[in-house]
């Protein structure tokens, strides 16, 4: 996963690992922390859900949707960046919150002003939690779903499972990551291998 998708880290840690197929894609999905520093000074890069899978078309570099960061993050990446350039979805509350970076301009402009833009705009209709990321790189696919809680949290052993209250959004929320995860795979395709 490339690394501006969640900016700096020295540590991590995952708890639930699944992997499978959907809509005959596999993918692995992986419940991650993600934080730098140790004890009391630490800062929490990433926690949530990672889906990986493999896209349709690869695409020729890097090309990340991340949370746009502060003056002074945004300051150091660009004084010590590397070869990452900055672009602009043209959709104005997406250029808002996220921050479009890319080693390959050309192939990803015509992505971050279309189908990036479209999935990124149709996530924050269904994702209630916190702001998604994306990340391509080469035939590596990545969607960061952040939630604060465990997503596969069960109630105490003690209390009994009840599907509706415990297991049914469980299901639904799976489902709404798996198909976002079928509509990024799609972004770098050509319109008729999308079908």
């Amino acid at each position: 996963m490339p690394r501006e998708t969640v900016g700096a880290f020295n540590r991590q840690s995952f708890d639930d690992v699944i992997s499978g197929r959907y809509e005959d894609f596999p993918f692995e999905l992986y419940e991650a922390r993600l934080w730098e520093g140790s004890g009391k000074s630490e800062t929490i890069a990433f926690k949530g859900v990672i889906v990986a899978f493999e896209t349709i078309e690869p695409f020729p570099g890097t090309l990340v949707a991340a949370r746009k960061a502060g003056k002074v993050a945004h300051f150091f990446r660009s004084m010590f960046a590397s070869k990452m350039q900055e672009l602009s979805s043209g959709v104005e509350d997406l250029d808002e919150s996220y921050e479009f970076r890319t080693d390959n301009v050309k192939a990803a402009r015509p992505l971050v002003t279309g189908r990036m833009a479209q999935a990124l705009t149709w996530l924050r209709e269904t994702w209630p939690y916190d702001q998604a990321r994306v990340a391509l790189s080469g035939s590596d696919g990545f969607l960061l779903m952040p939630r604060s809680k465990n997503f596969f949290e069960l109630p105490d052993i003690a209390q009994p499972i009840d599907y509706n209250r415990h297991v049914a959004p469980m299901i639904s929320d799976l489902g709404a990551m798996l198909a976002t995860a079928a509509l990024v795979r799609k972004i770098g395709a050509k319109d008729e291998s999308v079908g």
